[in-house]
């Protein structure tokens, strides 16, 4: 007689598959805590870092969440101090924000994403703000951490910039949509690697730096950075000496300006000499070059007197005074000779500017195309100085 009575089955099978993934749960649980308890150790190893290169960072509280497939790492309230990052080293500025969020995520732990909440100040070391930084958003990005980063990028929409500490804020700048992107060039050496930068603002004013930028313009700037020994944190006028005396170099590679009826580009190499100022030249080509005169104050410069390095070089022996005497007292002899007379010296020099280099077609435009260069951090466009810059170290 057989057996008719059925077989148990196992159930070992059933309960294999939720027990791993049980398991699997827990195993990941406790990675992502204690990858989590790392993030503050690794932080705190990174401000160390920055603080012996003057940049001191501080966070008023810090939390770690985004649990289970990434980090994000909170910070409200966080400040920096920037210790000896000018030229003159006994300068130290504050700036705080509202908050900071860091992301990244455990599959690809290499790629950082940061958020900033505004508003920020800007304030020098036990001083009131004086500067109020807003956006509509900032983000950046880092790719390569904890190593030496391959690529960054930082991008803010809706930027302004405000005086402050007065009856009413003043504007310094506003920006529509501002990026910075930079990355190490593939191939560059270990110990001088170059890195490639472009910038790129639409809608930009600013009001404190030149006339011509107080109407709204866009440029996008690919450049070439040579001459870095390494990536350790440091400040920034000790990098800025290191890079003088690599023989590095700024290489403009390709350099476009858009205002209204103006358009300029430029390329050319800029280098710095042995005080931290400015040297080089860069070949411009600018279509409505006639909107550039009047904004380069040469009305004023007329006005105010004639330079006398200008008369030793186009009329030695005559002095600066005499000349100003001499607008003086045709004035008060004809009321409004003298002011012809400067009117008509300043379309001279704008005819002579306008002679400068040598007729181009820039974009299906008429355009010149002439030097613009930097001597000893002084700016100038053929004989004539536009603009200084400060020593960078």
């Amino acid at each position: 007689m057989s057996d008719l009575t059925p077989r148990r089955r196992s159930r070992f099978g059933l309960y294999l598959v939720p027990a791993l993934v049980l398991i699997a749960a827990v195993l990941w649980s406790a990675f992502w805590w204690f990858a989590a308890s790392q993030v503050g150790v690794q932080a705190d190893a990174w401000r160390a870092q920055e603080a012996k290169a003057g940049r001191v960072y501080d966070c008023g509280n810090r939390s770690v969440a985004g649990y289970p497939f990434r980090f994000e790492v909170r910070c409200t309230d966080p400040s920096v101090m920037l210790v000896s990052q000018t030229a003159a080293p006994q300068m130290a500025f504050v700036a705080r924000l509202a908050e900071i969020l860091v992301v990244a995520q455990v599959y690809d732990p290499k790629l950082v994403i940061a958020e900033f909440k505004g508003p920020a100040t800007l304030a020098e070391r036990s001083a009131q703000p004086n500067l109020s930084i807003n956006w509509r958003s900032g983000r950046s990005s880092v790719v390569g951490l904890p190593a030496v980063p391959q690529r960054a990028s930082l991008l803010f929409d809706d930027l302004a910039i405000d005086r402050i500490g007065g009856p009413a804020p003043l504007p310094v700048a506003r920006v529509n949509h501002i990026e910075l992107h930079g990355r190490q060039v593939d191939g560059s050496a270990p110990d001088s690697p170059a890195i490639e930068t472009v910038l790129q603002i639409n809608g930009g004013t600013l009001q404190d730096v030149h006339p011509l930028l107080t109407q709204p313009f866009n440029a996008d700037i690919h450049a070439r950075l040579n001459g870095l020994k390494d990536f350790s944190p440091k400040p920034w006028p000790d990098r800025f000496r290191e890079i003088q005396a690599a023989g590095g170099s700024v290489e403009i590679q390709q350099s476009r300006i858009e205002q209204g009826d103006l358009l300029s580009v430029a390329a050319g190499t800029l280098r710095l000499n042995a005080q931290g100022r400015i040297e080089g030249e860069l070949q411009m080509t600018v279509a409505g070059i006639e909107r550039v005169i009047p904004a380069l104050g040469i009305d004023k410069m007329l006005e105010e007197g004639v330079p006398q390095s200008t008369l030793d070089r186009v009329a030695p022996g005559v002095k600066s005074q005499d000349v100003s005497n001499l607008f003086g007292a045709l004035d008060r002899a004809i009321p409004g000779l003298g002011k012809v007379i400067k009117q008509n010296a300043n379309a001279g020099i704008s005819a002579g500017i306008n002679s400068l280099g040598k007729d181009a077609v820039l974009e299906g435009k008429k355009a010149r195309s002439f030097p613009l260069r930097f001597a000893d951090g002084a700016v100038f466009l053929g004989p004539l100085k536009v603009g200084q810059i400060p020593p960078l170290f």
